[in-house]
């Protein structure tokens, strides 16, 4: 009985890691279908087009002839868009985790941490809904101008970022040892100068991994920013003009592109995929080093 037990526990945990090695394997070959097939159309499409008139080409006109593909405007509205919500975005969010780990009642703790998560299960359609209708008419009132601008493609991806930062960075204070804010409060600091001169040096490295997803979220987004930034294929000149990021070229036109356009809008994928790959790398290094920390 024993033995045979034995065998049935040692069955069952084959089976289990089984199941787990399959599933890790079908999350890797997945990646790597999506970038062969990135890659093998986006490389060939940017090496006929021309590194130097796809990369840092100033127009986009498919229709012109001889038709143009430059991604240049996009990729300076992303990487503006990104860090204009960045800049606005992690700082609340930072503010928020240290409320939340250091001051935040427990009565209103659950409460909070809900609506924090439930802010990370909003769809992005229902962000970019809300910018359309409340931002942008604040923001076209204000400069007597049309709202869909830079500036409320920023706003909307900051607020949409919180969710991330916020669990992160709190995340990250709350494995700071508690013998650091202990220790300083014993030496006579305020609480606030223990926990922002002791306990966020300290978490550093979780908060900034909290950036770096934080930025991977802005990047990516398609939806919320086609409603709020207006669209226009153009050079960004700022924050109350129209912007047109990479994800949002690519929304806007794959569905009537044909032959090299729709090669092009898929080169622009390879290149809005590297950047994401560039941006994981980033945060698995941190990641590592926080471990060694």
């Amino acid at each position: 009985m024993v033995d045979k037990a034995r065998r049935n526990f040692y069955r069952k945990e084959n089976a289990f890691k089984g199941i787990a090695f399959v599933s890790t394997l079908t999350s890797i070959l997945a990646v790597v279908v999506i970038c062969l097939f990135i890659f093998s159309r986006g490389l060939p499409t940017i090496k006929e087009i021309g590194i130097k008139n796809f990369i840092l080409g100033a127009k986009w006109a498919p229709n012109a002839n001889p038709a143009k593909f430059g991604i240049f405007p996009f990729i300076l509205s992303s990487f503006y868009v990104t860090l204009g919500a960045v800049l606005l975005g992690v700082p609340t969010g930072i503010f928020t985790a240290v409320f939340m780990a250091k001051y935040c009642p427990k009565k209103l703790h659950s409460t909070f941490t809900a609506g924090i998560n439930l802010m990370a299960g909003i769809p992005s359609i229902i962000y970019g809904f809300f910018g359309l209708t409340v931002v942008v008419p604040v923001i076209a009132k204000a400069i007597n101008k049309n709202g869909l601008t830079m500036l409320a493609a920023i706003i909307i991806l900051a607020i949409m970022i919180l969710p991330t930062v916020i669990s992160l960075s709190q995340a990250a204070i709350n494995s700071v040892e508690k013998s650091y804010y202990e220790g300083a409060m014993a030496l006579g600091a305020t609480k606030e100068r223990s926990i922002f001169t002791v306990v966020l040096p300290a978490a550093k490295s979780g908060i900034i991994s909290a950036v770096i997803l934080g930025m991977g979220r802005a990047i990516g987004e398609t939806m919320a920013v086609i409603l709020v930034a207006g669209g226009q294929p153009r050079m960004p000149n700022g924050l109350f003009k129209g912007v047109r990021t990479l994800t949002m070229n690519i929304a806007l036109e794959m569905g009537y592109a044909a032959d090299l356009h729709r090669e092009a809008l898929i080169a622009t994928g390879a290149v809005l995929f590297i950047f994401i790959l560039i941006i994981n790398i980033i945060f698995v290094i941190s990641k590592r080093r926080r471990i060694k920390e």
